[in-house]
């Protein structure tokens, strides 16, 4: 009897063993969708980000669709510390696979008091969204800059045991030597990346179509950025990277792992399609089977680049 050819598409990432390498981005999933999806399927659990504050979110409008892409312009909405811990930490517990807490905050001291009060049975890790403002430095964020990056992850280390994934920014000129920071500083994972600052202008109005102005473009049209920075962060850092950004098949999943990303998050797929998730890890499972691989993780950095000789580059050389 030939025994079938089972494929392993379990993953560790930053001390977090995940069945599959598929969750959602923060932000884009809620408990709701346990009516059209097996919450089981799931590698993990990311929650929409919490803070310490009631925050009702940015004025109307929020949301603006442009070809490819979504722009979005939330605000973070939160009830605050005690709502999450008594309604929605035990809504996951009756699902196993482990539950990411996001969490934000306009200082490094907050992050870390945060941290520390979230770190709770029922919680296996926690995503810090250090691409929020950051009010020590004149409201860029954390992940825009180097030394403000390795700060706050130096504190949230501190305040922890937990796994700490700490979520970049691809708004930064070297995102690269951001996620080295956050490295260097005691980060289990870094995610790559949140969205990129935006906007869009009403042409019967005049006027901007977010009640903010700017927001986050997300969707399809920024994979092939947020692919690239996950290959430069790749060369760099030894810890797990959790690739972000404009994932809806498991081609684009697999392109991310290739890259160098141990693991990816679905965010703007999920509201076209809810059941996205599934269908990619369905997908990536469909994928590695046909390709006889045996684990999931042998995707991980399989790029291939050839280095060219000297005669490829001749016809960038100046006439003489």
């Amino acid at each position: 009897m030939i025994k079938p050819f089972s494929i392993d598409l379990s993953v560790n990432v930053g001390g977090l063993n995940l069945r599959n390498p598929v969750m959602p981005a923060s932000g884009t999933f809620a408990e709701g969708l346990d009516k059209v999806i097996d919450f089981n399927r799931l590698g993990a659990f990311v929650t929409k980000t919490v803070t310490r504050e009631l925050r009702a979110g940015n004025p109307l409008p929020r949301v603006v669709e442009r070809p490819g892409s979504l722009i979005n312009a939330i605000g973070i909405p939160s009830k605050g510390v005690p709502h999450f811990i008594e309604k929605i930490i035990p809504k996951y517990a009756a699902y196993e696979p482990p539950l990411v807490v996001s969490i934000s905050a306009p200082t490094a001291e907050g992050f870390a008091s945060l941290a520390a009060e979230l770190t709770l049975p029922g919680v296996s890790a926690i995503e810090a969204n250090i691409s929020c403002p950051n009010l020590e430095e004149d409201g860029k964020a954390f992940a825009m800059r180097a030394e403000s990056a390795e700060k706050v992850t130096r504190e949230l280390r501190a305040a922890t045991r937990l796994p700490l994934w700490v979520k970049l920014t691809p708004n930064t000129g070297d995102i690269a030597e951001v996620a080295r920071a956050a490295e260097a500083a005691g980060a289990d994972a870094v995610v790559v990346a949140n969205t990129f600052l935006s906007m869009a202008i009403d042409l019967k109005t005049f006027k901007p179509c977010l009640g903010n102005v700017m927001g986050g473009l997300s969707g399809p049209a920024i994979k092939p950025i947020v692919l690239r920075q996950v290959f430069q962060c790749a060369k760099t850092v030894k810890i797990p990277i959790i690739g972000c950004g404009g994932i809806s098949s498991a081609e684009d999943a697999i392109e991310y792992m290739l890259a160098g990303a141990s693991a990816v998050q679905v965010g703007t797929a999920t509201f076209l399609q809810p059941a996205a998730m599934v269908s990619i890890v369905d997908g990536i499972e469909m994928f590695c089977l046909q390709r006889e691989i045996n684990r999931v993780t042998d995707l991980v950095h399989g790029v291939v680049i050839e280095e060219a000789d000297d005669q490829d580059l001749a016809w960038l050389s100046p006439p003489t």
